[in-house]
């Protein structure tokens, strides 16, 4: 039972976990963004160091070059005049400059290998940011669309609606004018007050209202 519960509490929470993601995306793409950005700025800050601290090993084991060319031309002037005292101290420094040579030629050789992957790093992050500050352009356009989608949905199952249903209500009602002319044809039929000019169409007594038969007769009579 609580390995049950314990389940149905963790899909839960994953799944409130997934609409707050859902939610708040825009703001979270935003966010790894500027923690891409400021991982970058510091890997930039970290080349720099490198490229200059290669730079001056390179000023120091050219400097070291330069000192054993030095001392190796006047070790080679001892041993010509015959200086073997000096000579051989001289030898001695050399040794210890070159083998000092050595160490900082394997310094500066981890240093461009450490500079060549630290820089090949940004560069790749550089174009991953880009294409990310893209792919949150669009991300945003689509959020954008889906939000009048969503409005536009709500529109037209609400709003359309019921503008639909209180126009068809105006339109279907009665109108009031032939609803009163009807009444009083009602009432006057109640009244019989019809029944006499029914009569009088039907050719029963003398017309109690002018016809166009009545009219007509009249015209014809007067042009005759």
């Amino acid at each position: 039972m609580f390995k049950t519960l314990s389940t149905l509490i963790n899909g839960a929470n994953a799944r409130a976990e997934d609409r707050v993601r859902d939610a708040f995306a825009i703001e979270l793409i935003d966010q790894k963004i500027r923690e891409a950005e400021n991982n970058l700025k510091a890997g930039k800050a970290t080349l720099a160091s490198l490229i200059q601290r290669q730079r001056s090993e390179d000023q120091q084991r050219q400097a070291l070059a330069n000192r054993i060319a030095a001392l190796t031309d006047r070790a080679s002037a001892a041993l010509r005049a015959d200086n073997e005292t000096l000579a051989t101290e001289a030898a001695t420094a050399l040794a210890q400059m070159e083998n000092e040579m050595a160490l900082r030629a394997q310094t500066l050789e981890r240093l461009e290998q450490k500079v060549l992957r630290l820089r090949n790093s940004i560069e790749s992050g550089h174009r991953r940011i880009i294409d990310l500050k893209q792919g949150a352009i669009q991300a945003r356009a689509v959020r954008r669309e889906q939000d009048i989608q969503t409005r536009m949905g709500g529109i037209g199952s609400d709003s359309i609606a019921d503008a639909d249903a209180l126009i068809t209500r105006v339109i279907g009602r009665d109108d009031p004018f032939e609803h009163a002319e009807i009444l009083s044809d009602i009432n006057n039929d109640l009244n019989h007050d019809s029944l006499g000019d029914r009569m009088a169409d039907a050719g029963f007594g003398p017309a109690t209202r002018a016809t166009a038969s009545t009219v007509l007769n009249r015209l014809k009579a007067s042009n005759s």
